[in-house]
């Protein structure tokens, strides 16, 4: 397997992620626009920013818990904690779309807990059929040896992928749902990248020789 992704549009050698700058300052003027609207109590608003949050929420919450079903409370339970509190959402921060992360990675949290109480957990049945983050990464032919690398990664580069390119957040936005800077954020991408990389020079050395 090759190891040069020079000819990758979605990454750089140096681990970061290309994005359209006016097609991004765009839909972030548009969803600005509709919490505007949003806090004002327009149905149809609110509508727009679920039906725009939804799949990459839904593939959030399908990675971390037991069934499709809790994954999709999760997601309800995330936009009815949105519509509750969206008077606390200010300009500082990551905005709009990193708010909503933090709700739901909260909302995840509680249900993993009353899961551990209940008793062990299942193996998700909700596997999404939205590209995982080094599938766009990296973008191999073989999906089945990205998936298997991405797995192979520790839950926290996992999850800084997934907000970084799943959800397209900026760095600024992930640095506010995981608490940390965006410099760090910006540093542990590309580490999780180099470290995805490697993996699947590994997986794919590993089926050439089986």
């Amino acid at each position: 397997m090759a190891k040069s992704s020079a000819n990758n549009p979605s990454e750089r050698c140096d681990g970061s992620i290309n994005s359209p700058t006016n097609s991004y300052e765009r839909t972030s003027d548009q969803v600005r626009e509709l919490v505007e609207r949003a806090r004002q109590g327009d149905e149809e608003a609110w509508e727009a920013l679920f039906r725009r949050a939804y799949p990459k929420l839904l593939s959030y919450a399908s990675r971390r818990l037991p069934t499709a079903e809790q994954a999709k409370d999760a997601v309800g339970e995330t936009m009815t904690r949105a519509v509750a509190n969206i008077d606390k959402l200010r300009g500082e921060g990551g905005g709009f779309d990193a708010w909503m992360y933090g709700i739901m990675r909260h909302v995840v949290v509680d249900a993993q807990r009353l899961q551990s109480r209940e008793g062990p957990g299942l193996i998700p049945d909700a596997a999404d059929a939205s590209p995982l983050p080094g599938e766009r990464v990296v973008a191999r032919d073989d999906a089945i040896e990205v998936r298997q690398a991405f797995d192979r990664l520790s839950a926290a580069d996992q999850e800084l992928l997934e907000l970084r390119v799943v959800a397209e957040l900026s760095a600024d936005e992930v640095a506010s749902v995981l608490g940390r800077r965006p410099g760090a954020v910006r540093m542990a991408q590309s580490r999780a990248l180099t470290r995805l990389r490697g993996l699947l020079d590994d997986v794919g050395e590993g089926r050439e020789s089986a």
